[in-house]
């Protein structure tokens, strides 16, 4: 099932369209770097001004491209769930290991509203489901009690992508529901107090730049180096606070230009980052060693 180091896969472009060849090139990185799976059209994905045919077409070129090497969960949330459905049916046809679910953003469901959406679209094709809980996105929060009669009810929804920050809640959600049901973190700065809970590991957007370093504190974990998964950990917190000086993506599309991976163009209205948080951020790299300034 899903677990380990799983990247939040940027969408670069070219002259405002999706950039394909580059976009083929970054799922061979990860790939090549020991990911062990790809979301591509989540928030680091940009899927908010992905037009419906550019989000059907960005997850297509990542399951091409990866050719069953890698699990590709395909980010095919939406705040109508007409369209949730419709991304999920599709993915589910081009051959997606998964599908990521972001809570409906901006009607602010209440939680029987929620538990309907994602019931519907658990429905709507036999494909593993992860929720996706950010409420410092999407407005609303799924409580753990209603994760829990998700878990119960759809057996195809087999985990949770937690960006809510508070691991009491995170607690809550593991001690409600089933033994399997899969706890990833949403924040790179909490994978490892998340897997000490029990988490499996991380959705992440830094391991678009440092994908061995993220698998490293994971692997150092599970394999009992509690010390070394703490010293990776903390030399990560300065490069992992520089990717959030501003709103995600943009820090991370800009580090992935400064490193040659791909262009920081970025859609609106997102824009490019403020010249003092873009020398910040060139400094966190060189002091990564990620770049030469």
């Amino acid at each position: 099932m899903f677990k380990g180091s799983i990247v939040a896969i940027a969408t670069p472009f070219k002259n405002g369209k999706v950039d394909e060849t580059t976009l083929r090139n970054l799922v061979e990185f990860q790939i090549k770097s020991g990911t062990n799976g790809i979301v591509p059209c989540g928030t680091t994905g940009e899927s908010p001004t992905l037009n419906n045919e550019e989000h059907e077409h960005v997850i297509d070129i990542c399951i091409q491209t990866a050719k069953g090497r890698i699990p590709i969960i395909a980010g095919t949330g939406s705040n109508s769930t007409a369209e949730a459905v419709a991304l999920t049916k599709h993915a589910a046809k081009m051959g997606a290991s998964g599908v990521l679910q972001v809570s409906p953003y901006y009607n602010k469901p209440t939680q029987e509203g929620l538990y309907r959406h994602f019931k519907a679209v658990s429905e709507c094709a036999d494909i593993p489901i992860i929720l996706y809980n950010i409420a410092g996105r999407t407005a609303v929060n799924i409580e753990p009690a209603t994760v829990a009669r998700l878990a119960n009810d759809c057996k195809n929804i087999v985990g949770v992508k937690e960006a809510s920050g508070s691991i009491s809640q995170m607690q809550m959600t593991k001690l409600l529901c089933p033994k399997d049901f899969l706890l990833l973190s949403g924040d790179d700065a909490l994978l490892l107090p998340i897997l000490s809970i029990g988490g499996v590991g991380v959705i992440s957007v830094a391991a678009n730049i440092v994908p061995a370093d993220i698998l490293k504190i994971i692997s150092s974990f599970n394999s009992g180096k509690i010390d070394e998964a703490q010293k990776i950990h903390y030399k990560l917190l300065p490069l992992l606070k520089a990717l959030f000086i501003e709103t995600n993506p943009i820090p991370v599309k800009a580090a992935m230009a400064l490193m040659g991976l791909c262009s920081s163009e970025i859609r609106l209205p997102l824009c490019e980052m403020s010249q003092s948080n873009h020398e910040d951020l060139k400094k966190a790299l060189n002091d990564y060693g990620l770049i030469k300034k």
